[in-house]
């Protein structure tokens, strides 16, 4: 059973998702307790393979108020719990074809914060304007047999 802490609903919309991962976070104490109040936001936080590690950065946890030990930057850069081979997949992925990989969202699994990760490509304007048309589209039909029916 996985509690869900937090969604990137916008990632849906501007990126085209091809695959997706789970990734462990490794968080340091108070983290976790803001992470499980949801005080965390996935706004703009990306993943880049730096060497043989994974990281996801602009990942904003806020800082816990009942702790006074450590004053650490909460928008700093945290390191992914992968496989060897699937960092390496990431790796050829986006170097290769320009793709890029982004946070879909965050939640406990077993009492351990994961990620996870979709490998996507940005989506054009024209595409993101076609779905909005596409989805307006489907509504009306919706509303006329809904009408039709009562």
């Amino acid at each position: 059973m996985s509690a869900n802490v937090a969604t990137n609903k916008r990632a849906w919309y501007d990126y085209e998702i091809l695959e997706t991962y789970e990734a462990g976070i490794a968080l340091r104490g108070a983290e976790v307790k803001s992470l499980r109040g949801g005080m965390v936001s996935l706004k703009d936080s990306f993943v880049r393979v730096d060497g043989d590690e994974a990281f996801i950065y602009n990942l904003y946890i806020a800082p816990y108020e009942c702790d006074s030990e450590r004053d650490e930057d909460p928008g700093r850069r945290r390191k992914l719990l992968l496989h060897k081979r699937e960092i390496e997949r990431i790796k050829g992925k986006t170097t290769e074809r320009g793709l890029t990989v982004i946070p879909l969202k965050i939640y406990f699994k077993r009492g351990l914060a994961k990620a996870e990760l979709a490998l996507s490509r940005g989506k054009r304007q024209y595409d993101k304007r076609e779905l909005l048309r596409r989805r307006e589209a489907e509504r009306e039909m919706g509303r006329a047999a809904k009408v039709k029916r009562g």
